[in-house]
């Protein structure tokens, strides 16, 4: 089968500036050119990377490509450039995947494959026209059924496949060799709930903490999906002793000790229609991090309250001292985190790349 991969406008793959969607693609792709497919990446031109490779059934075209901003609709008009000059150089395929906004509007219906058209983020309306597309493929349930309310006459063309954990992942972890650590991993932005969990930090008392740590890692440039300098500035008003932000960390390996080291993982998301699927919840859990959440809606695919993972309630007025109380009882109750951690661990071990690999495949084979 040959498969083209159409990424973005705005992040380099091999995702050297991250990019959530760029990061599961690219480990898909490999996947695929492990079981014999062949793959063509179509991507951002970035001056750390050749304009073309190839390594073995893979194929990479790097296109220029742009910076990411804030503005939606400057976001969109970035892309279209993109989009018209990578048409020059898509190959044939049977299948051509694509997460753009214009790809599916602009390119003929069969011509570089069959549409397969990732909803990488909550549909605004545009996918009543998408009609060329073949499979509206969705990561959760919630994505699905975002789709089904805004053009239920696509309901047959959606395909509910999740992102992969590309690492391999551990056979045990030890949940008392981890350190005493609240991890946040993801962009520094407001939607992401960053200084209400930093607010509830402060509120904890002292005794409670008992040697726990809060660390908040990830990007605060704007191109690289982050608030900008100012935002950084408040947050880091808000530190206390036992808290920090660092860097970003981009290296998938890297990221995945920081995941092993800490015992919770924080994602209290206020993004309503920001957050499709939660990856990086879902590679903390991988390495036996209890994840305490917002009620989204992409979480409840993988993650259950109460069972492998906590939840707080982000919609009420007082969800900093919802969020206080949640930390204030996982600590007064550590004896009950070690479970939670073995569950978080089984429920990742079924996102392994092979298996969700194959399901894509499956899901190629039934539209050719």
């Amino acid at each position: 089968m040959k498969i083209t991969i159409m990424q973005g406008a705005f992040f380099p793959v091999p995702s050297l500036l991250g990019g959530a969607i760029e990061k599961a693609w690219e480990a898909l792709g490999k996947e695929f050119a492990k079981l014999g497919h062949e793959v063509t990446h179509i991507s951002r031109k970035f001056e750390a990377l050749p304009q073309r490779s190839k390594d073995g059934n893979i194929e990479h075209i790097r296109v220029q490509g742009a910076n990411a901003c804030s503005n939606p609709f400057l976001l969109k008009l970035r892309e279209l450039p993109y989009v018209l000059r990578a048409r020059k150089h898509l190959p044939k395929a049977d299948v051509l995947v694509t997460h753009t906004f214009w790809a599916p509007l602009l390119y003929p219906k069969e011509k570089y494959g069959k549409l397969y058209v990732h909803v990488g983020r909550y549909p605004k309306g545009q996918m009543g026209l998408y009609k060329k597309a073949t499979v509206l493929q969705a990561p959760t349930q919630a994505i699905a059924q975002s789709i089904r309310n805004q053009s239920s006459n696509l309901a047959d063309k959606i395909s509910v496949q999740p992102y992969p954990l590309s690492l391999p992942l551990p056979s045990e972890v030890s949940f008392e060799h981890k350190e005493k650590t609240i991890l946040y991993v993801g962009r520094i932005h407001p939607e992401k709930g960053i200084s209400e969990l930093m607010r509830a930090w402060q509120k904890l008392k002292p005794n409670l903490k008992n040697g726990w740590k809060l660390k908040i890692l990830g990007p605060w440039k704007q191109e690289q999906g982050g608030a900008g300098a100012q935002y950084l500035k408040n947050l880091q008003k808000l530190i206390t002793e036992d808290g920090e932000i660092v860097d970003p960390i981009f290296d998938p390996a890297q990221l995945q000790k920081e995941y092993l080291k800490a015992r919770i993982f924080a994602y209290p998301s206020l993004a309503e229609k920001g957050e499709t699927f939660g990856l990086s919840v879902l590679e903390a859990m991988s390495a036996g991090c209890v994840p305490l959440l917002s009620k989204l809606e992409c979480f409840q695919d993988f993650a259950k309250d109460g069972s492998n993972a906590i939840f707080f309630d982000h919609r009420t007025s007082n969800r900093v001292e919802e969020l206080t109380q949640k930390l204030s009882s996982a600590f007064a109750n550590e004896e009950n985190l070690p479970s939670l951690s073995k569950a978080a661990l089984l429920t990742a071990r079924k996102y392994d790349i092979t298996q969700v690999a194959q399901r894509y495949i499956d899901d190629f084979s039934s539209i050719l």
